[in-house]
């Protein structure tokens, strides 16, 4: 690198306020606006630094030839089922983004939509789509440039011709068809002129659309007078008897539930009965063909049970339980199987057993287990899908470390599990040890992590750490070209189980969040300290990385043990704990993290908030951010204040552990097109390897 590269000039402001009683400072606020002419000109100063930085890099070329490589297994996913019509997704090798096909019976199949013929620029994605019950209309939602704010449109599938939508303000929208109706409720937001200002991604409502009409005409169900943040699930029976509603503040953990007869009431106007309100747990209800109402709750159940109530009489005094929780697995879903060809209808049960994907068999009238499934390998179940109108047999995707996501299938009547469709590409990867152990968190915690490594490994090597550790998301075993490259390379990947997820239940998941935050960083530096006590890797060796929720993680880890990572790579963070609320989609975590308007939550956020945190004259690790311009979940504004303060603060030179922010147009928070996703990876793991001593082989040069 040439010395002459240096930090762009960013201005610190003397800005301080005093909240509580608290003196915040805030000296980089003036990077919150993108638009402005000094924020722009920092800006495309830091693209120059991490153009100039990167182009040192030697493994650049080699990385994404092996990420390309390894993304040509594809996708497919499971079938869903209308009578013999099945609607699924495929992405072949060499294809930007999956495709959405049909196929009747035997014949040939079809393309219903294909995002890169939508938009060939590569930057329209297919956010979700749900046939009606029929399997006549598809109504579907695409996206443009990583925005997320979702339109709807419905299809006619036998002739592919649009025939509604587009409906704009659908993003996160489920959709319930109304059988033989032409009709669905949906989640749409209010119109901008109806909101406050900056509240234009919140204010939800339910309604009723029928198909060909103006959604300016569409009936209001639910949600006036409710909490701004709220989203809601709606779903309708087979027979079209019952509705079912449910309303979450945000993302909390909570939710409260009704159910509607509309045989006894109309769709337009559904008279609600409460099955579950103002309690601190989350109930999914479904009406089964059997005519039972099915509860999956966590309620007085933190790793999860299900229940069977009379849909007439929905309240918590007359469920009863079917599958009862287990001491050491979370139960992450179920399928019915109640096929006139079966002797007795089938419960299956899908269960994470610390983070291992398990079926079990199960009498539905007794929820007695018969059996355990025996599964492809240690890795990942996807959730089931099944037939409608019932049968006897089950679909579900499952992948693990090597395995790219293929679909089985289960028959009830033989038992038998088998591979009903492999991933469309063929790929060799790499072969590798993936090993489950255990580490001591700070308070005395156990806390399980996955440990990929080259077969032959000996002695410490450079290691990635990644983690997340929030929100009830679990990290479980999955096929990753990032995690095999880097081991292929010949470096180990670790992935902790960190808490904040769901991986242990919900009692995990609540000892991570809120006031309990800091215990996922104790997790996470545990980690890293078992990493090097193993002597699987060094200190100098050792790099963290992680995004979104996770990239708060990182943020956290670097300011306070600088001293235990080499490098970081910080995608899509959260960095402002105390202004977060303000931006993107940050009111509707305040149920996770902690509100900054509440005194006793900024004690917990300034305690950890990485942009707080950063000192003067710390040698900090080299810092990689990635950020994406249409991010409407998390504002890149985080990146850009952290990053500027870590350029001022660190004591390491430029030349040895630089700060970089990676910036990139068109693309936002979650779905992009497999070359973007490649160049984004080997960005990153060419960093990680360049500042954790990683020599790939043959690569002598960023191509």
């Amino acid at each position: 690198m040439s010395p002459l590269a240096s930090y762009p000039f960013a201005e610190r402001w003397e800005l301080s306020e005093v909240l509580h009683g608290r003196t915040v400072t805030d000296p980089y606020r003036w990077l919150e606006e993108a638009g402005s002419a000094a924020a722009k000109e920092w800006s495309r100063a830091q693209d120059s630094l991490f153009d100039e930085v990167s182009a040192t890099w030697a493994a650049t070329g080699w990385f994404r030839d092996r990420l390309r490589a390894l993304l040509g297994a594809g996708y497919v996913g499971s079938p869903v089922w209308r009578g013999q019509r099945r609607l699924f997704v495929r992405r072949a090798a060499g294809q930007e983004h999956g495709v959405l096909y049909v196929r009747d019976g035997s014949g040939p199949e079809r393309v219903l939509i294909d995002p890169t013929v939508v938009n060939p620029a590569g930057t329209t994605t297919l956010d979700a789509w749900v046939p009606d019950p029929r399997g006549r209309l598809l109504a579907y939602q695409l996206s443009e440039s990583g925005d997320e704010q979702s339109r709807l449109w419905v299809m006619d599938i036998d002739t592919g011709a649009v025939v509604d939508g587009p409906i704009d303000r659908c993003s996160y929208s489920p959709v319930a068809w109304l059988p033989d109706r032409d009709a669905f409720y949906y989640v749409r937001r209010l119109p901008p002129h109806q909101v406050p200002e900056g509240e234009e991604q919140y204010h939800r409502r339910v309604y009723l659309h029928r198909v060909g009409t103006s959604p300016d005409s569409d009936t209001l169900v639910f949600g006036e007078g409710r909490d701004k943040t709220e989203y809601f699930g709606v779903s309708v029976s087979r027979d079209g008897r019952w509705l079912t509603l449910a309303a979450s503040p945000g993302t909390a953990p909570r939710n409260d539930v009704w159910i509607a007869d509309l045989a006894a009431s109309s769709p337009e106007a559904p008279a609600l009965t409460e099955v579950q309100t103002g309690v601190d747990a989350e109930t999914f209800p479904h009406v089964g063909r059997d005519g039972r109402l099915y509860l999956f709750t966590d309620r007085d159940s933190p790793r999860g049970r299900l229940c069977v109530a009379d849909p007439t009489s929905p309240g918590p005094e007359h469920w009863r339980t079917l599958l009862d929780s287990d001491p050491e697995a979370v139960l992450g879903g179920y399928a019915i199987l109640d096929g006139a060809e079966l002797d007795a209808p089938v419960l299956l049960a899908l269960w994470e057993r610390h983070a291992l994907s398990e079926i079990s068999v199960h009498d539905l009238a007794t929820g007695e287990r018969v059996r355990t499934l025996d599964l492809p390998g240690l890795g990942s179940v996807g959730g089931f899908t099944t037939r409608p109108e019932g049968g006897a047999e089950a679909w579900f995707a499952y992948t693990d470390t090597t395995s790219p996501t293929a679909v089985y299938r289960y028959d009830a009547r033989t038992g038998e599990v088998s591979l009903w469709e492999g991933p469309p590409g063929v790929v060799d990867p790499p072969r590798v040890r993936t090993e489950q152990v255990t580490y001591t968190s700070r308070d005395g915690t156990p806390v399980r992590m996955l440990v990929v490594s080259p077969p032959d490994a000996e002695g410490p090597r450079p290691t990635v750490l990644y983690g997340y550790g929030g929100f009830a998301i679990s990290l479980t075993p999955a096929y990753s070209a990032s995690a095999l490259a880097w081991v292929e390379a010949g470096g180990v990947y670790a992935v902790a189980s960190l808490r904040g997820g769901l991986e242990e239940g919900e009692e995990w998941h609540r000892a991570g969040m809120l006031g309990n935050k800091q215990n996922v960083f104790d997790d996470c530096h545990a980690a890293a300290e078992y990493l090097v006590d193993a002597g699987i890797t060094t200190r100098e060796q050792l790099a963290v990385m992680g995004g979104s929720n996770g990239g708060l993680l990182v943020g956290a880890a670097i300011t306070q043990r600088p001293d235990l990572y080499a490098a970081a790579v910080c995608s899509a963070p959260l960095l402002d704990m105390v202004r977060y609320e303000r931006f993107g989609l940050g009111q509707l975590w305040s149920v996770e993290y902690g509100s900054a308007d509440d005194p006793e939550a900024l004690g917990w956020l300034l305690a950890y908030s990485p942009y707080h945190n950063v000192r003067e004259g710390v040698r900090y690790p080299a810092t990689l951010f990635t950020v994406f311009d249409n991010d409407t979940r998390v504002d890149p504004l985080h990146a850009r204040k952290m990053c500027a303060a870590l350029q001022h603060a660190t004591s390491a030179p430029l030349e040895q552990a630089p700060i970089l922010l990676r910036r990139e147009a068109e693309v936002g928070h979650s779905s992009r097109s497999v070359s973007r996703s490649v160049r984004l990876g080997a960005d990153q793991l060419a960093f990680l390897a360049h500042h954790t001593g990683l020599r790939v082989p043959g690569a002598a040069r960023n191509d």
